[in-house]
């Protein structure tokens, strides 16, 4: 009789005998059957509550870090904003020799497409210096020479109030 381990089959006097191999776990009685085997498939409660407490760690990092961009993006678009709108004071000025009155007089001569959302408080309420300095022997009439955010917070980056950029 020969035996082959890898087929699992017998050999009787050069016939071939089949024989079934069990690959199957036998499991003794009915308190076995209810335990959970190590190939079962799940996760316990525990496995389950540190990977949602390892989640929730990095969504409060990422959040955080999200904020610090949001607000560092707001900063840079309100120092663009005033910057466009003193150039286009001091261009209107030198232009028509006369200041503006308001930012409004920028958009009608078209110096602006449109006055620009202060991105602190979200909305056209742009904090206004009326001056009377004049930019050439030949201004007429003296209004608005510089403008600054409304805003009465303080950048967490520079540390300075917004309405003095």
């Amino acid at each position: 009789m020969e035996h082959s381990i890898r087929t699992g089959r017998l050999r009787l006097h050069g016939r071939r005998e089949e024989k079934p191999v069990n690959t199957q776990r036998q499991i003794g009685n009915s308190k076995t059957e209810l335990r959970r085997g190590p190939s079962a498939a799940g996760f316990t409660l525990i496995e389950l509550m540190i990977v949602i407490t390892i989640i929730m760690i990095l969504v409060g990092i990422a959040s955080v870090h999200y904020e610090r961009s949001v607000q560092r993006a707001r900063e840079a678009t309100l120092k663009s904003d005033l910057q466009v709108m003193r150039v286009a004071i001091e261009n209107y000025t030198l232009d028509k020799q006369a200041a503006p009155q308001s930012l409004q007089d920028l958009v009608d001569a078209k110096y602006l497409r449109e006055v620009p959302v202060d991105p602190m408080t979200r909305q056209q309420d742009w904090q206004l210096k009326i001056g009377d300095t004049v930019m050439s022997p030949d201004q007429t009439t003296v209004g608005v020479e510089d403008v600054h955010s409304n805003s009465d917070q303080a950048s967490q980056v520079e540390g300075t109030p917004y309405n003095t950029w």
